[in-house]
């Protein structure tokens, strides 16, 4: 089973459009999208959940991966296929 992929973005923001593409390509059909410019308080619980400020942020199940950057690392490392598939 797949798992649940949570992606906190903005409408103008390229990492977040390049981490829906990167989840897409690993065949991850659907991704709950949160905008975090359109509902302040969800930005307020990104930035609890997270400690960060910044978009994109990404959970795969429950563990947080971060952004683009974490995202693109643990593909390149070869461990977030496992993760997507909920291992």
């Amino acid at each position: 089973m797949a798992a649940h992929v949570v992606l906190y973005h903005t409408a103008s923001c390229p990492y977040c459009v390049r981490a829906e593409r990167l989840l897409e390509g690993k065949g991850v059909t659907e991704i709950e999208r949160i905008r975090v410019d359109l509902d302040p308080e969800q930005r307020q619980i990104m930035m609890q959940r997270t400690g960060r400020r910044t978009v994109p942020q990404i959970y795969v199940g429950d563990t947080h991966v971060g952004g683009f950057d974490d995202l693109y690392a643990l593909d390149q490392a070869g461990r977030l296929d496992a993760m997507l598939q909920g291992a």
